[in-house]
């Protein structure tokens, strides 16, 4: 076991059994130019937290540790998403429309897939999800039972959707959860800020935070 020194008090680090999860770091989603920014929304907050996010994903690919992508996405015929998410959007652009990089969170569309910065390697897995959380309609929970993963360190995108969500599925299964503070974000700071006050209120109901450098000093890579 390492120590983490993690809010709201510390987190016994498994290296044996435990994960990384890069929630939806998508170019629709963090690119000037994509989705996101069509949306109206400041894409360079997002854009902030790469470096830190790629300092932790070299450290666990230096430790030799589990790493899972993700990419929040539907199949080309829409058939996995319903009318009601896709026309939520009206009268902005919407799931499946052509947009800056292709058909919006289509997969196989350029805008759908992950930032170079953060690009999985060989042996990496990467789920694509039609909804919020990672879990539903997807194999993330078999994944995890045969690599015998029962900790889970999160970041990516956003704070208090995607990567909240997933969280939260995540903890209602049992996993021990850890949210890298300086490796996630939102288009919304006060947002961010609140979700990761939720997640670690009462004892760490959901799980716990800790900046990059602490776990990565946990790591001792």
């Amino acid at each position: 076991m390492a120590i983490i020194k993690a809010r709201p008090f510390d987190f016994d680090l498994d290296r044996d059994h435990v994960a990384l999860i890069i929630i939806d770091m998508q170019r629709d989603f963090v690119e000037p130019g994509g989705f996101g920014e069509t949306l109206g929304n400041k894409v360079a907050l997002l854009q902030a937290i790469i470096p830190a996010t790629a300092r932790l994903l070299a450290a666990f690919r230096t430790a030799g540790l589990p790493v899972i992508h993700t990419r929040e996405c539907h199949r080309p015929d829409l058939s996995d998403c319903p009318p009601a998410k896709r026309d939520r959007g009206k009268p902005s652009l919407r799931i499946g429309d052509p947009g800056p990089m292709g058909r919006i969170l289509i997969s196989g569309e350029p805008g759908a897939d992950i930032i170079p910065e953060l690009y999985p390697v060989e042996g990496e897995i990467v789920l694509d999800k039609p909804g919020k959380g990672a879990f539903y309609v997807t194999p993330l929970g078999d994944i995890l039972a045969e690599g015998k993963i029962r900790q889970l360190v999160f970041a990516g995108v956003t704070t208090e959707v995607c990567v909240q969500t997933t969280m939260r599925e995540a903890n209602d299964r049992g996993f021990e959860c850890l949210l890298a503070t300086d490796a996630t974000e939102s288009y919304f700071p006060e947002f961010k800020q609140a979700a990761i006050d939720m997640i670690t209120a009462q004892g760490a109901i959901v799980g716990w935070a800790a900046t990059v450098d602490q776990i990565v000093e946990a790591l001792d890579v």
